[in-house]
């Protein structure tokens, strides 16, 4: 049975982080004075009821009470056309964010807001119609805004994901199956995951994470063992679409990176050599079809040309057809000194540089390889 991809739609998400812990303390001392007892470790007390906790307790406690507040529970509602024409169905759905700052910024997948009527419920109150004001497909990343008084609004604290090591702790809180500001604790199975998004397109460095991710949980956000945001819980591989222990999030540095391009332009602003088709060749990427007026265009660079063929049938009748003509069109070789094989090859080049960056790119014509410098332009 194979395993599917489940990207956490509103009501189909993920997010969330579970680990089985076992008790690590000693067992009851026996009657017998011949069996020699280890003494459990010392746990420090919980001052306010005199309980004990562990260490690992009285972390996860510590950033419950850092992050909890900050979480927020998004409900949406998207509406679809009835059987026979009728009325428009309403759908409910709901997932997970985290608030940014005082301004009332919240972060969470594009996935569960896509089409829908957004609201945000904070710890303290109740839904807040939510604005869409920017949204980033291909990393699976869209920010809302919310009309709400500062002292209610907890913004998260950011942390690092480039220094993250398989085996460190990682916690989340969500709302999994709408049960708010739940937190799960797991571990970092893996790092330097892809993960294709809606759009068909390559996440970079995914983070794989050992942890319960279930409905409700999607955009919630992956802390350190500080309290830190390190990641946005995304999707799960799963048989059943519900929780295997095999989850993945979109790395902080990823969000850190596209937030503030969501909300002062409202879409991420990518480089872009100009080229919007290409096709698959040998030793590389060939060039389909260049942007007019666009940067390969301005540097030379020329697609695949189509010419019309007349041909002569050995029964006397004369055909025309269309032919490609690859001959006189380029194939992409590398892109800053990244080899280019496929076009997901072309999306990491050009997402490792920003618009207005000349980047080398070698090419070949003709049997013919040469390089170019090209300056990057604005994916539209």
């Amino acid at each position: 049975m194979k395993a599917n991809l489940i990207m956490c739609f509103a009501c189909a998400c993920i997010g969330g982080l579970m680990a089985i812990s076992f008790n690590r303390g000693g067992l009851e001392p026996s009657v017998s004075a011949q069996i020699q007892i280890e003494t459990p470790p010392r746990v420090a007390p919980l001052a306010a009821e005199g309980r004990r906790f562990s260490p690992e307790e009285l972390n996860n406690i510590s950033v419950y009470e850092k992050a909890n507040r900050s979480v927020v529970n998004i409900n949406t509602t998207t509406f679809r056309r009835g059987m026979w024409f009728g009325d428009p169905v309403p759908e409910e759905g709901s997932g997970s964010g985290w608030v940014i700052d005082k301004e009332g910024h919240v972060v969470t997948n594009h996935h569960v807001i896509v089409g829908s009527d957004v609201t945000v419920t904070l710890a303290d109150g109740d839904p807040i119609p939510a604005e869409v004001i920017g949204a980033d497909k291909q990393n699976d990343i869209a920010v809302l805004k919310i009309k709400a008084d500062p002292d209610r609004l907890f913004p998260v604290s950011f942390g690092e994901s480039s220094d993250l090591r398989v085996g460190q702790k990682v916690l989340a809180i969500g709302n999994p199956f709408g049960l708010e500001r739940t937190l799960t604790v797991g571990i970092v199975s893996s790092l330097g995951r892809t993960l294709r998004s809606k759009t068909k397109r390559l996440i970079k460095d995914v983070i794989q994470i050992d942890a319960a991710l279930n409905p409700g949980n999607s955009g919630g956000p992956l802390l350190d063992n500080e309290g830190k945001v390190i990641g946005m819980n995304t999707a799960i591989k799963t048989l059943t679409g519900e929780n295997t222990g095999v989850g993945f999030a979109v790395p902080v540095n990823t969000i850190k990176r596209i937030i503030p391009q969501l909300i002062e332009f409202g879409r991420p602003i990518r480089g872009t050599l100009g080229i919007d088709v290409f096709f698959k060749i040998e030793g590389g990427l060939g060039v389909g079809r260049v942007v007019e007026g666009g940067p390969a265009e301005e540097a030379g660079l020329q697609g695949l040309r189509v010419e019309r063929v007349r041909e002569r049938r050995r029964d006397g009748f004369v055909v025309e057809y269309l032919r490609p003509n690859r001959e006189d069109t380029d194939k992409l070789i590398s892109i800053a000194g990244r080899q280019i094989r496929s076009t997901d090859d072309y999306q990491a080049a050009m997402d490792s540089q920003k618009p207005g960056d000349v980047v080398e790119v070698v090419c070949e014509r003709a049997g013919v390889t040469r390089t170019v410098r090209i300056p990057l332009g604005i994916e539209q």
